[in-house]
């Protein structure tokens, strides 16, 4: 099952129970940050860069179903 994430036309939805709100999603990301320590010690990211990000897994927080999620249109805002 190839899964990606939604874009600004498309949403999720399980294909069990009908789910558009909530999912579990396991990802795996490899990032490049620009951390800031100040005085104290304490960082701060000011700049991060995603090199990576692949889903691998998503769970219907309704009906417990592990991938089956559908990227589906999202309805015409103009309506």
């Amino acid at each position: 099952m190839a899964l990606s994430q939604p874009a600004d036309g498309t949403r999720w939805r399980c294909t069990l129970c009908g789910n558009l709100t909530r999912f579990d999603v396991t990802r795996t990301s490899r990032v490049r940050e620009y951390v800031h320590l100040d005085l104290a010690g304490e960082p701060a990211v000011e700049e991060r860069e995603v090199l990576s990000d692949r889903v691998e897994s998503i769970r219907c927080r309704w009906c417990d179903a592990v991938d089956r999620v559908e990227l589906v249109e999202r309805p015409d805002a103009d309506a």
